[in-house]
C-alpha cells in the first residue's frame, strides 16, 4: 500500500444536477453548514488520506482512509459541528482497559484513534476506526428475500449474544441501539484496495454546490463488498454504563423494550429484549412491531396493543410500578382501548410467511424468551447463549431444554 498522498482526479467524473438532493441532503434533518466538507484526496490530521465515500448519516458521513503513517486502510467517521463524542470514547476507554480473555471483546469494532477538524462552521470530531464492510442492513438486500437462513441467523445471534455478555458482565455496559446498521460484516483489503482504485480510475459521480465563500462537493457512496465471517458490533455512541442509574428514552421506536416506553428505570436486559426484535428482522423483511397509527405516525398506543397482541397482557406488578402503567390499563389490569389489539398477531401467525429452513418452533421459544414484560424474567446473555434452539447444530450440550 502507497505510504504517500496520492493524486486523484478533478475532473472526468459525472456532475449531478445540482438542484436534486443527493445522499446527506435527502435526509430531513440535514443542514449543510453543519457538515465538513470532505473532498476525495485530501489528507485530514497530517496523516489520513481520504480516498473513498462509503456511507452517511444524520451525524456524520464515512470515509475510507489510508493511514499513510501506518501504511493500512482506516475508516473516517467526520462528525457534524456540535457534536461531541466523548461519550463514545469513554465507552471505548472502559473496553479497552478491561482485562479478559473473554471472546466477546474480539467482536466489537476498534476504535484506532480520535482527532479534531476546523471547517468552515465549526470544530468537528473525526473518530478512526477499524475498517469493515457492508452493514447487516445492507448486506440482507443481495439474498434471496432480503433475509437470512435459520443456520446463519443462529451463527450471527450466537456471537451478538457472546459480545454482550463481555459488554454486561466485565466492561459493565449496556449497548442499548442494536439494530441491523450496527452490525458490520468484516473487511477484506483487496476490495477496499479496488474502492480506492475505483476512484482513481473512474471517480464516483459528484454534486457541486457553489454557494460564494464555501464551495463544496458531495460525493457519491461507494458499497465496500464484505469479506467472510460474522458481523462486528459497532457505534457505540449510544451506551450506557450499568453502574449508573439508566432511566429515559433509548432505542430506535419499534426496538424499544416494554420497561423504556413505560418509563421505567432500566438496565442490561433491555439488550435481550432488542436480540428478540433484531432475530426477527434477520428472518423477515417486516418488523416484528410496527406502531403506525392510521396518520402514519409512531404511536405508543399501537406499539403496546401489538405487544399485548404477541405477549399476551402485562403482568399486574408491571402495570403498577410504572409512573404511566394508568393511562394504559385500568386498575384491574384491563386494557383501555387505546387502540384495538389485533386479534391474529401472534408469532405463528406472523411467521407463516417465512422461508425457514429449519426448527421454527425452536424459533418461536426463542423469542419467547427474550420477550417478556419484566426484564427480571428475561434470561442474561449467558444464559440465553445455551438456548436448545441456538446451539442446535453444533453437537454442544445445552442447559435450556425446555420446551
Amino acid at each position: 500500500m502507497c505510504t504517500t498522498p496520492r493524486s486523484f482526479p478533478t475532473s472526468g467524473f459525472e456532475v449531478l444536477d445540482p438542484s436534486v438532493p443527493v445522499e446527506e441532503e435527502t435526509l430531513p434533518t440535514y443542514h449543510a453548514e453543519k457538515y465538513y466538507p470532505v473532498h476525495i484526496g485530501e489528507v485530514l490530521d497530517n496523516r489520513y488520506q481520504v480516498v473513498a465515500k462509503i456511507g452517511f448519516g444524520v451525524t456524520s458521513t464515512v470515509w475510507l482512509g489510508r493511514d499513510l503513517n501506518e501504511s493500512r486502510y482506516v475508516v473516517l467517521k467526520v462528525y457534524v459541528t456540535g457534536t461531541e463524542r466523548n461519550h463514545e470514547l469513554e465507552v471505548y476507554a472502559r473496553i479497552n482497559a478491561t482485562q479478559t480473555t473473554h471472546l466477546g471483546k474480539t467482536c466489537i469494532r476498534k476504535l484506532l484513534g480520535h482527532f479534531h477538524i476546523d471547517g468552515p462552521h465549526g470544530r468537528h470530531v473525526c473518530l478512526v476506526h477499524q475498517p469493515l464492510g457492508l452493514s447487516l442492513h445492507d448486506y440482507l438486500f443481495f439474498l434471496p428475500g432480503r433475509v437470512m437462513g435459520f443456520e446463519s441467523l443462529k451463527a450471527c445471534l450466537r456471537q451478538l449474544i457472546a459480545t454482550l455478555d463481555f459488554l454486561h458482565t466485565e466492561a459493565r455496559v449496556i449497548h442499548t441501539d442494536l439494530q441491523l446498521k450496527n452490525l458490520l460484516l468484516p473487511g477484506n483489503d483487496t476490495y477496499l484496495s479496488r474502492a480506492e482504485e475505483a476512484e482513481l480510475d473512474s471517480p464516483t459521480p459528484r454534486k457541486i454546490v457553489d454557494n460564494g465563500d464555501h464551495p463544496r462537493s458531495i460525493h457519491i457512496s461507494q458499497i465496500i463488498i464484505p469479506g467472510n465471517g460474522l458481523p462486528l458490533l459497532s457505534d457505540l455512541g449510544e451506551c450506557r454504563f450499568l453502574d449508573q442509574d439508566n432511566h429515559g428514552e433509548i432505542m430506535p421506536n419499534p426496538y424499544r423494550a416494554p420497561e423504556v416506553i413505560f418509563k421505567m428505570p432500566w438496565d442490561e436486559k433491555v439488550d435481550i429484549w432488542n436480540v428478540g426484535v433484531l432475530a426477527w428482522d434477520i428472518v423477515s423483511t417486516r418488523c416484528l412491531f410496527q406502531g403506525w397509527n392510521a396518520d402514519d405516525i409512531f404511536d405508543d398506543r399501537v406499539h403496546v396493543a401489538e405487544m399485548v397482541a404477541l405477549l399476551g397482557p402485562p403482568p399486574q406488578d408491571f402495570v403498577s410500578r410504572s409512573p404511566v402503567g394508568h393511562v394504559f390499563w385500568h386498575e384491574n389490569s384491563t386494557w383501555k382501548d387505546l387502540a384495538p389489539i389485533p386479534e391474529d398477531r401472534t408469532l405463528e401467525s406472523l411467521g407463516a410467511g417465512l422461508k425457514g429452513d429449519g426448527d421454527m418452533e425452536g424459533l418461536y421459544r426463542f423469542l419467547r424468551k427474550a420477550l417478556q414484560w419484566r426484564a427480571e424474567d428475561r434470561p442474561t446473555a449467558r444464559e440465553l447463549l445455551t438456548d436448545a434452539w441456538l446451539l442446535e447444530g453444533l453437537g454442544l450440550p445445552s442447559k435450556s431444554q425446555e420446551a
